[in-house]
């Protein structure tokens, strides 16, 4: 799965400086980030939405469209895959309780 996602960031990363009217990657980062968090935000919700109804085809449709959507707006932000994954495998081994229980507060 890790190699679908680091192509997929990698594909977005190059669309980054492509024609917004060639790419709908290009067309949404030259959007910005907010609107790019707007979309992932949308998306979110659809995935919701088919987890409550229960089709997991049109779930699992709507979660690749979440991850996309997520990629997309951590590029807008210069935010790498790789940052991310670096944060997952430090809080690996470690109780989702307990990890929240060390961060900061707001």
């Amino acid at each position: 799965m890790t190699d679908v996602l680091r192509s997929l960031a990698a594909t977005i990363a190059a669309r980054k400086d492509a024609d917004p009217d060639s790419s709908w990657t290009a067309k949404l980062l030259a959007k910005g980030p907010e609107k790019c968090a707007e979309k992932f935000g949308e998306e979110a919700v659809e995935a919701i939405i088919e987890a409550v109804k229960g089709d997991r085809n049109k779930l699992a449709a709507e979660a690749a469209d979440v991850l996309y959507h997520l990629l997309v707006m951590l590029a807008a932000r210069d935010v790498t895959l790789d940052q991310v994954l670096a944060v997952l495998a430090a809080r690996q081994g470690t109780s989702g309780l307990a990890e929240k229980a060390a961060r900061p507060g707001p």
